[in-house]
């Protein structure tokens, strides 16, 4: 795993920056969801954007999400910290939904079928 992420070396005074990365992942996911599930189906038929709107915040919204969890892990990784893997595990399950929204966003935009 450490490969993966480009880990080279250990930084054990790393873990603090770990959880503040951790911290920040988990405000982003909260807010993204806000705005996806909650924001954008009560305002899209509100102002009448139909789905130009959405899906496009949506997509952006997914690709900054999936940036602070990939520089989060890369931190757990770094800073060798006790619950690395639980945390890549937990992580692999975030991407999965991201991946399924970015899927459902490209369907809605017309780039998939």
């Amino acid at each position: 795993m450490r490969r993966l992420f480009g880990v080279t070396t250990l930084d054990r005074a790393a873990t603090r920056g770990a959880h503040n990365a951790f911290r920040i992942s988990v405000v982003f996911s909260g807010i993204r969801c806000l705005i996806t599930y909650l924001l954008i189906p009560v305002l899209v038929p509100v102002l009448s954007l139909a789905g130009w709107v959405a899906a496009p915040v949506g997509v952006a919204l997914c690709v900054v999400a999936v940036l602070n969890g990939v520089v989060s892990m890369r931190r757990f990784w770094r800073s060798d910290h006790p619950q690395r893997w639980m945390y890549t595990l937990f992580m692999t399950v975030v991407f999965v939904v991201l991946a399924i929204a970015l899927v459902s966003d490209f369907t809605r935009i017309g780039a998939l079928t």
